[in-house]
């Protein structure tokens, strides 16, 4: 989930350079994975039950109901999967390069609370 728009005139799409060039770009379009966890509860409270479909996840199992939430989850649980923890922020834009603390626990935290939420 990005932090500003790519519409935006201050979006700035790859956190890198200096200290100055990266502070811009930390809150101005880096993705912040731990916001998901909020997007995920409101998302489930929008749509509850209703939002109940079959969903192939990361782990391979498309028997089971998961919430169609779960497809904004698949990217950072493959991640997570592949890697075994969650950076701090990605790139705002793709390939959306891991960028900060390369093992952020809020982030980790978040994804796993909200993922145990629409598992089944």
């Amino acid at each position: 989930m990005r932090t500003l728009s790519k519409n935006s005139e201050n979006y700035r799409r790859i956190y890198e350079g200096n200290e100055e060039n990266r502070d811009e770009a930390y809150h101005n379009g880096t993705v912040w994975p731990f916001l998901m966890g909020g997007f995920i509860d409101a998302y489930l409270k929008i749509y509850g039950e209703e939002s109940k479909q079959n969903h192939h996840n990361s782990f391979g199992d498309s028997k089971g109901k998961h919430w169609n939430a779960g497809k904004f989850l698949n990217p950072l649980l493959e991640y997570a999967e592949k890697f075994g923890t969650i950076p701090e922020i990605f790139d705002g834009d793709f390939p959306h390069k891991p960028r900060g603390c390369i093992a952020q626990a809020w982030s980790v935290a978040e994804i796993l609370r909200v993922w145990n939420l629409v598992k089944d």
